[in-house]
C-alpha cells in the first residue's frame, strides 16, 4: 500500500515531534536530576551546620510528636531521640520531673499564644546546664501550630558566670567591710582624688577636725594637718601620687583640743588617688622622752658605782661604759667617742693587759661572744697577770644586746683567805687541843665547838649542828652526871664568861666514874669560852699515887701536867710563827722582794713539817703513856678507808703513783675511834708513798673474815733490810754515844702501830730489800 506524500509528511512531523519531547524528556530529566543531587548536597551540609553549632534545634508537633538529630539525645543521656516530648524523662537520664512538666507547660502556652519562652535545665546524673529557647514553629515546619526549641549548652558559661557572680557578691561585702573598717578605725583615714581634694573622710577624722559630719569636711576640705615649710597637706599627698612612692612624715597637729604628734601616710593608689591616715603617737613621744630621762638617770647613777657596768648593743657596739669599768680596763676616757664593738673591746684590754693570759685567744674570744645569744646571764672569773681577780657578769638583753659588770674583787679575796686561814688555823687548833671546847653566845647559844666536845660527854654531833642554847644543853647530859644538880654549876661557869666576864672552873663526876674539869673563860668578842678535860686518869693515878710515896705521886702530877699542857706549850708559838710568816706573805707589812716571799714560803712549809711533827711526837708520847684517848664508835669501814685515800690524792697524782683500793660496802663496820684509826691508817699510807717510786703501785685491800678485819697496805719501793725493819716500829732509840740510831719513815709507823693496838689490833711489817713494803692491819 502506498502512502501518500501528505502522509509522509505528516508522519515526518510526527516522528519529529516525536523526536523533540523525547530529547525535551531527556534534557529535563538531567536538570531535575541536577537539581536533586544539588539539594542533597545541600541538606547534608545544612545538616553537618546544624550538627556542629552550638545550638540544637527541636520540633515539637500538636500532638506531642518530636524531631530533632540524635545530638540532643546525647546531651540529655539517652541512648535515641524518643518520638514524643513526653518520654525525655528517664530513670538516671533525661529531663527530670519538674523539668519536663514546666517545658511541657512552656511549649503548650507558645504553641496557644505563640509567645517564647526561655529555660534552664539540667539532665538527670550530669553536670552540664542546657538552656533551651522555644517559639512558634513556621507554618512551613508545622502548619499544625508546632513549637521549635533551640538548645544550648552553656555549662562552662554558667559555671564563669556562677563564679563571677560568687566574686561580685565577696567584693561587694568586701568592700562593705572595708568601708565600716575606715568608719570605726580609730586613727583618722581620709581619700583625695586626682586633683588631691579630699572625697572621703572617716568618722575618726570629722573628731579630729571638730566638724559635724564628713559632707562638712568635704564641702570645706578641712585639712587636719597643718602646712609644714610653706608645704600644704595636698601638695605633699600630691608629691606621693607623683613619685608613685608613699610618704611617711611625724607632725605636730591639733587634734579636738589638744597638740598632739601624729605619724602621717600617704600612699599613692595609681590613677585613682591617694589615700592617708594619721596615727596619734604622742604617748609613745612621751615614753620615749621619759626612756631618754630614765637613761640618763640611770647612766648618772651608774657612775657612781664602784663596780664597772657597760651596755653593749644590738650590733655588739659599746655604747656605754661608766668610769670605774674604764679604769678597770684601763680605758682612756675618750672610748666613748669612736665606741669599739665587743671584739675591738676584748683586743684593747688584751693590749692593756686586763684579760686572763689564755694559749688560744681567738677560740677564747668567740666564746665570749656567744654571750650576746639568750641564753641566760654569764658568770666568769679573771685572773689578771698582775694578781687582779675580776668578776665578770654577762647579762644578755631582749633587744640583742649586752651589760657587762665588772667587779675587782682582789681586796675581797685577800680579806676571804686572810679570814679562811684564820678560821682553819683556828678549826685545826681546836681540834689538835686534848680539851673539849666549846663557845656560847651571850644568849646561851652554842657558837663553836671541837671534836673532843660532844665525844667527852658522849653527844651525838648532829645535836650540835642544831647550835643548841645551855639550858637544852645540860638538860641532855643532866643523866650522865653522877650528881645532876652539879649542871647547875657548868651553867654558872658559862652565864659568868659571857655576862659577868670573869673566869670561873670547877669539877664535876659523871655516872661512868669518868671526872671532867671545867673552865669557862671570858673572849674579846664578847663570847664565852667553856673547855672539858677528862681528868679521871690522872685522878685516878692521883689517887693511886698518893698511897705510895710523896715523890712518885708529885713526878706523876708533873707528867701528867707535861702532856695536858705540852699540846699548848709547843702548839702555840708554832701557830704564832707560822700566823705572823703568813702576814707577811699577804703584804700586811708592805711588799716583799721575791727573795724575802721564797724565806717566808720556807718558813710556812717547815712550821708545817714541825707542826705535824710535834702533833705525831704528842700522839705517840701520849699512846707510849697510855693516854691518848680512844673514843671508840661504829665506823663503816670503807667510807673511811676510802676517805683516808682521797685525801692524800695530791701526792698520789704528784708522783703518778697508781693506786689499787679494794673492797666494798660488804667490809661492814668496825668499833674504833674514827679520826685515831683515820690517822694510823693515814700514817701507813704516807710512808708507802713516800717509799714508791714515781709512777709506781700501791694496793690497799680490804677484806673480811670470819674472825674480823684484815686491811694490807702494800707498795713496790725499795723495801727494808732487817735491820731497819727491826727498828721501822720503834719510836727513837738512843745509841751509845747518846744520838739516836738511824731509822727511815720517822714516828709515823711506830704511832700507827701505837693506834691499831689502841683498837685491840695487830700490826705486822713485812719488807725485802727489792721487793717493797707490805703491812698488814688485823682487827677484831
Amino acid at each position: 500500500m502506498e502512502l501518500s506524500p501528505t502522509t509522509l509528511v505528516l508522519l515526518g512531523l510526527l516522528l519529529a515531534a516525536w523526536t523533540g519531547g523525547a530529547v525535551w524528556l531527556v534534557l529535563g530529566a538531567q536538570a531535575r536530576s541536577r537539581q536533586a543531587r544539588n539539594a542533597r548536597s545541600t541538606v547534608r551540609r545544612l545538616t553537618r551546620m546544624i550538627d556542629s553549632s552550638p545550638a540544637v534545634p527541636l520540633l515539637v508537633r500538636a500532638d506531642g510528636k518530636i524531631e530533632g538529630p540524635e545530638r540532643l539525645a546525647g546531651w540529655l543521656g539517652l541512648a535515641r531521640l524518643p518520638s514524643y516530648l513526653s518520654e525525655l524523662q528517664g530513670e538516671d537520664c533525661g529531663l527530670s520531673e519538674q523539668a519536663l512538666a514546666d517545658l511541657r507547660d512552656a511549649v503548650r502556652r507558645t504553641q496557644k499564644t505563640a509567645s517564647p519562652f526561655a529555660m534552664v535545665v539540667t539532665p538527670r546524673g550530669s553536670q552540664r546546664n542546657l538552656a533551651i529557647r522555644g517559639h512558634l514553629a513556621d507554618p512551613a515546619l508545622s502548619a499544625n501550630g508546632g513549637a521549635v526549641l533551640w538548645w544550648f549548652d552553656f555549662s562552662e558559661s554558667h559555671a564563669e558566670l556562677a563564679r563571677l557572680r560568687e566574686e561580685t557578691d565577696n567584693a561587694r561585702r568586701d568592700f562593705a567591710a572595708l568601708v565600716g573598717l575606715i568608719e570605726a578605725a580609730p586613727m583618722p583615714m581620709w581619700f583625695r582624688s586626682e586633683d588631691m581634694q579630699l572625697r572621703l573622710v572617716n568618722d575618726a577624722y570629722v573628731a579630729a577636725v571638730g566638724a559635724n559630719h564628713a559632707g562638712e569636711v568635704i564641702d570645706g576640705q578641712i585639712e587636719l594637718i597643718e602646712s609644714v615649710d610653706g608645704l600644704t597637706a595636698g601638695q605633699i599627698a600630691g608629691q606621693a601620687h607623683q613619685k608613685d612612692m608613699a610618704i611617711e612624715r611625724i607632725v605636730q597637729a591639733t587634734v579636738g583640743t589638744q597638740r598632739r604628734a601624729l605619724k602621717v601616710s600617704d600612699l599613692p593608689l595609681g590613677q585613682d588617688g591617694v589615700a592617708g591616715y594619721a596615727i596619734d603617737i604622742e604617748e609613745m613621744e612621751e615614753q620615749a622622752r621619759a626612756f631618754r630621762a630614765f637613761r640618763e638617770a640611770q647612766r648618772s647613777m651608774l657612775d657612781q658605782l664602784s663596780v664597772g657596768v657597760a651596755q653593749f648593743d644590738s650590733e655588739k657596739r659599746l655604747t656605754f661604759a661608766n668610769q670605774p669599768f674604764q679604769r678597770i680596763f684601763a680605758n682612756s676616757g675618750n672610748l666613748l667617742l669612736d665606741p669599739p664593738d665587743f671584739g675591738r673591746f676584748l683586743d684593747m684590754a688584751r693590749d692593756n693587759g686586763r684579760v686572763p693570759e689564755m694559749r688560744d685567744y681567738p677560740a677564747w674570744k668567740r666564746e665570749l661572744l656567744e654571750w650576746f645569744a639568750p641564753a641566760g646571764p654569764h658568770e666568769d672569773a679573771w685572773t689578771l697577770s698582775d694578781g687582779t681577780h675580776l668578776r665578770i657578769v654577762a647579762q644578755p638583753m631582749p633587744d640583742g644586746g649586752l651589760v657587762l659588770v665588772a667587779e675587782d674583787r682582789s681586796e675581797q679575796l685577800a680579806l676571804s683567805a686572810t679570814r679562811d686561814t684564820l678560821l682553819r688555823t683556828r678549826t685545826a687548833t681546836f681540834d689538835s687541843l686534848f680539851e673539849s671546847l666549846a663557845v656560847f653566845s651571850p644568849d646561851g647559844r652554842m657558837q663553836l665547838w671541837n671534836r673532843r666536845f660532844p665525844q667527852i660527854l658522849g653527844l651525838a654531833e648532829d645535836y650540835l649542828d642544831e647550835h643548841p642554847r645551855i639550858e637544852e644543853l645540860l638538860d641532855r647530859i643532866g643523866a650522865s652526871l653522877a650528881r645532876p644538880g652539879q649542871r647547875a654549876a657548868i651553867g654558872e661557869v658559862v652565864r659568868a664568861a659571857t655576862l659577868d666576864r670573869t673566869q670561873r672552873g670547877g669539877r664535876v663526876q659523871l655516872a661512868d666514874g669518868r671526872t671532867l674539869e671545867f673552865a669557862g673563860v671570858p673572849l674579846p668578842d664578847g663570847n664565852g669560852l667553856l673547855t672539858l678535860l677528862d681528868v679521871t686518869d690522872s685522878k685516878n693515878a692521883e689517887d693511886a699515887l698518893r698511897e705510895r710515896t710523896v715523890a712518885l705521886e708529885e713526878a706523876d702530877a708533873v707528867k701528867t701536867r707535861f702532856l695536858a699542857n705540852m699540846s699548848y706549850e709547843f702548839r702555840t708559838p708554832l701557830t704564832s710563827i707560822q700566823g705572823f710568816a703568813e702576814l707577811l706573805q699577804g703584804g700586811i707589812a708592805g711588799e716583799l722582794t721575791d727573795q724575802a716571799q721564797e724565806y717566808v714560803a720556807a718558813i710556812l712549809s717547815s712550821v708545817e713539817r714541825l707542826g705535824a711533827q710535834i702533833g705525831t711526837v704528842l700522839d705517840l708520847t701520849q699512846s707510849e703513856a697510855g693516854l691518848l684517848p680512844i673514843a671508840a664508835v661504829e665506823v663503816e669501814l670503807m667510807p673511811l678507808v676510802t676517805q683516808v685515800v682521797r685525801d692524800r690524792e695530791a701526792a698520789i697524782e704528784a708522783k703518778s703513783i697508781t693506786l689499787d683500793l679494794r673492797g666494798d660496802r660488804s667490809a661492814g663496820k668496825i668499833h674504833a675511834d674514827a679520826r685515831q684509826f683515820g690517822r694510823a691508817l693515814g700514817n701507813l699510807l704516807d710512808n708507802a708513798i713516800e717509799a714508791t717510786p714515781t709512777a709506781g703501785r700501791i694496793l690497799v685491800a680490804i677484806v673480811r673474815h670470819r674472825n674480823g678485819v684484815r686491811i694490807v697496805v702494800s707498795d713496790n719501793g725499795p723495801g727494808m733490810g732487817v735491820m731497819e725493819r727491826a727498828r721501822a716500829l720503834d719510836g727513837y732509840a738512843i745509841g751509845t754515844d747518846g744520838k739516836p740510831l738511824p731509822r727511815r719513815g720517822g714516828l709515823g709507823l711506830p704511832l700507827a702501830k701505837q693506834l691499831i693496838e689502841g683498837h685491840g689490833g695487830k700490826l705486822e711489817l713485812q719488807s725485802e730489800p727489792g721487793a717493797g713494803t707490805t703491812v698488814t692491819i688485823a682487827l677484831p
